[in-house]
């Protein structure tokens, strides 16, 4: 619609205020309300947002001594030029139907803000569209629930936590029967909220969740993959439940993915081209092409794909997730599944990798980036790993960087990154991780005091 017919529509159905909002590098939705009036002002001409979103990191603490430039005290935290993007309007069923827009950011060009993960996301987007695809993928989620509030979590200092429901119950219909309220709420809310849903499942531990998003091109699967976990969370408070993401919260229990399915449509979206019926498995050279890239590129962009300090505590072996660079046909041990569906259309790659603890926009630009120069540069695809990947060689399967700031060296060095992200973004990224590695080795954990307190 124009930006009159919205108006329009917002007014006849009494809304004063609508909700705006942008997501930072980690993932978090930075927004706030503002009036009907201001953002009818908004949609003519933009508006300011503090760029500090930029510039401190998931618990707004500031990148202090680091290689962050593009805000920070030596440019005063300006605002930043916002603005609104009307195909991402959805309403919040849970809070009385209120509109909610995201925004892009611009810088003082009036060019794509080079740092800003969605605007990084509709790069590649638009790249993938230039050379004659459309990207399509989906995310799915596990998630742990809690009989918490955010005030208990804390008292008990994320320790004592009571789950939704015990014990070790995989698929467990009996599980979601005895929460069929919330598991309703959460399925007809997600799809009110537009984000629908294909599947939604207990997994292996107490309280844990999985939700399948349905596929849908690149950018608007993306907005829906970060709005899925913040809807959830507000979703859970109405609750009185407390959720998290987190790719490993417990010592004892398995870990939290967030698998990436992708596939490149013609750019109509009637034709899979990762499809060749003459193809083995029905892969078209395209396809090969696109996973070489995939897994040329997967030692260099873990830390796109395993983004915080907890990340790699889940990249451990015999846990469901992988430690190694390789690709398999249905097999879960590899760090690149490859599923060949009944029909044409299920053909794709299940990138295993990420957690749910992953930013959407940035691991989606990763892995669409990784497939183009791929096939910008024809790569080869090695052969597949047969068996489990856990016991492969390193001539089979090379390791995977094993913490966050192995990663971030990688990322840093890596010349297909700069040229498929841009030099300000991979710079960006990588100083904020390695502002995360500083804070972690500042911290004296749970596990030194219980070993070293008392016997040293």
């Amino acid at each position: 619609m124009s930006s009159e017919d919205v108006i329009s529509t917002l007014r006849e159905g009494g809304y004063d205020k609508v909700k705006v909002g942008g997501f930072d590098i980690d993932g978090i939705l930075r927004g706030k309300y503002i009036s009907l009036e201001k953002f009818e002002g908004a949609l003519e001409s933009g508006f300011g947002f503090c760029d500090v979103i930029f510039g401190w990191d998931c618990a707004d603490e500031l990148y202090e001594d680091t290689g962050v430039t593009v805000t920070g005290w030596h440019t005063g935290y300006p605002d930043t030029h916002a603005s609104i993007d009307l195909s991402s309007e959805r309403a919040i069923p849970w809070e009385d139907n209120c509109p909610l827009f995201l925004v892009d950011f611009q810088d003082p060009e009036g060019k794509p803000l080079s740092v800003s993960p969605r605007q990084v996301c509709q790069h590649v987007y638009g790249m993938a569209q230039e050379m004659g695809y459309l990207p399509k993928l989906s995310a799915e989620f596990e998630f742990w629930l809690f009989k918490e509030s955010t005030e208990s979590i804390r008292t008990k200092r994320y320790h004592g936590l009571t789950p939704l429901d015990p014990g070790m119950f995989g698929y467990s219909a009996i599980r979601t029967s005895m929460t069929s309220e919330l598991m309703e709420d959460v399925f007809s809310g997600m799809a009110a909220f537009g984000v629908p849903l294909e599947g939604l499942h207990t997994e292996t531990g107490p309280g844990v969740y999985e939700a399948a998003i349905t596929y849908d091109d690149m950018l608007r699967s993306a907005d829906n993959a970060a709005l899925f976990k913040t809807g959830l969370k507000e979703l859970s408070a109405c609750h009185d439940l407390s959720v998290t993401f987190m790719a490993k919260w417990s010592n004892t229990l398995p870990g939290s993915s967030g698998h990436i399915h992708q596939s490149l449509w013609d750019l109509e979206g009637k034709e899979n081209l990762f499809y060749d019926a003459k193809g083995e498995h029905g892969m078209s050279t395209l396809f090969a092409h696109y996973l070489a890239g995939v897994l040329h590129t997967l030692p260099e962009f873990t830390a796109l794909y395993a983004p915080t300090i907890n990340s790699y505590r889940r990249l451990v072996p015999g846990m469901w997730a992988p430690t190694r660079s390789c690709w398999a046909p249905e097999n879960r041990t590899a760090s690149l599944r490859t599923i060949h569906g009944p029909k044409p259309s299920a053909q794709r790659i299940e990138l295993r990798v990420t957690g749910a603890d992953i930013n959407p926009y940035i691991a989606f630009a990763g892995t669409v980036a990784a497939g183009l120069y791929g096939i910008k540069n024809k790569l080869p695809l090695p052969g597949a790993l047969t068996g489990n990947a856990y016991a492969a060689s390193h001539e089979e399967a090379p390791p995977l960087p094993g913490n966050l700031a192995d990663a971030t060296v990688r990322l840093q060095q890596s010349s297909a990154a700069r040229e498929m992200l841009g030099d300000d973004f991979v710079d960006h990224y990588c100083a904020t991780r390695e502002w995360e590695v500083r804070e972690a080795a500042k911290a004296v954990t749970d596990w030194e005091l219980e070993r070293y307190f008392e016997v040293i």
